[in-house]
């Protein structure tokens, strides 16, 4: 690991502290510009000294901060090591293996530091998300389980939350057809223990619990990792499938696609420019040719 990974691990995670206080994402984006516009452009943030910080505009509170997360070394080490005796290991945005789709979104969208347990390979092959929510109808569970099926079929990774309802539906029906699935985690990833053609995710450390704030933003991950996401059932106006699809539209994270169930959710989604799908024969096959409302005219 390198003197700059370390630097956005020490900043970035608890490392098993909860009363420590890393640094937000948009903290730390806000922590590289400085450095990057400044004469400072090539030091690791790891060795940043008082002086340094204050010369990019830190008051002493953040300046004592910055110092305290930064001077965590042997802390770092030891839950390096611990989760490594686990099978889990740290990615940043630094690292070669941290998925190309998810640094292509940017600083701003995507998220410093993962850890994952698993087979770490499935990050390099293309993949297609599936969300939606945890209390499915009947057709729509079986849009899951079709969606999860062809992306075993199509050789696509079946990106998920995990969650119970569409994620699982469409997790179980890849796994059973031979398929590879990526599922971001909201909770322990400790929780989550390994098996076959599994690759689990989670944001800042792996013994991070459950929160709603984590639950939604790895939603937006969910999207950015897939070059395609189909929602398979939703809520107008509430839940973190609405946002997370919203949110899609806006940003353009991937390609989305609703499942034509005739509800106000899919249509107003439509609206927006998701693409209705009424009969799911082909992932591969699926082509966004509309525009977003969210578009600058």
């Amino acid at each position: 690991m390198t003197a700059a990974e370390e630097g956005v691990l020490l900043l970035c995670c608890q490392l098993g502290d909860p009363e420590s206080r890393p640094l937000t994402t948009a903290q730390f984006r806000e922590l590289g510009r400085r450095v990057r516009t400044s004469c400072m452009g090539g030091n690791p943030l790891a060795e940043l000294s008082a002086a340094e910080l204050r010369s990019l505009g830190y008051d002493e509170s953040q300046v004592n901060r910055i110092l305290a997360l930064l001077s965590r070394t042997s802390r770092l080490r030891d839950y390096i090591a611990r989760g490594q005796a686990l099978g889990i290991h740290p990615l940043t945005r630094l690292s070669p293996a941290y998925p190309d789709r998810l640094r292509q979104m940017g600083q701003e969208a995507s998220t410093p530091v993962l850890f994952y347990r698993g087979d770490g390979s499935l990050l390099r092959r293309p993949a297609v998300a599936v969300v939606g929510s945890r209390r499915l109808l009947p057709e729509n569970e079986a849009f899951a389980r079709q969606a999860g099926r062809l992306a075993a079929q199509e050789g696509l990774v079946l990106v998920s939350g995990g969650a119970q309802g569409a994620d699982l539906t469409a997790q179980n029906a890849c796994l059973e057809h031979g398929g590879s699935c990526v599922i971001f985690v909201a909770d322990l990833l400790t929780a989550h223990p390994p098996q076959a053609n599994t690759l689990y995710l989670s944001e800042a450390g792996y013994d991070c619990p459950f929160s709603p704030a984590r639950a939604l933003h790895r939603n937006g991950l969910i999207h950015m990792l897939g070059e395609k996401t189909l929602a398979a059932q939703c809520t107008f106006g509430s839940g973190g499938t609405w946002q997370g699809c919203l949110e899609n539209l806006r940003h353009r994270w991937s390609e989305l696609y609703v499942f034509a169930d005739g509800s106000p959710a899919m249509a107003a989604l439509e609206e927006r420019g998701a693409v209705p799908v009424h009969r799911l024969e082909s992932l591969r096959a699926l082509v966004s040719s509309q525009i977003s409302l969210f578009d600058s005219p």
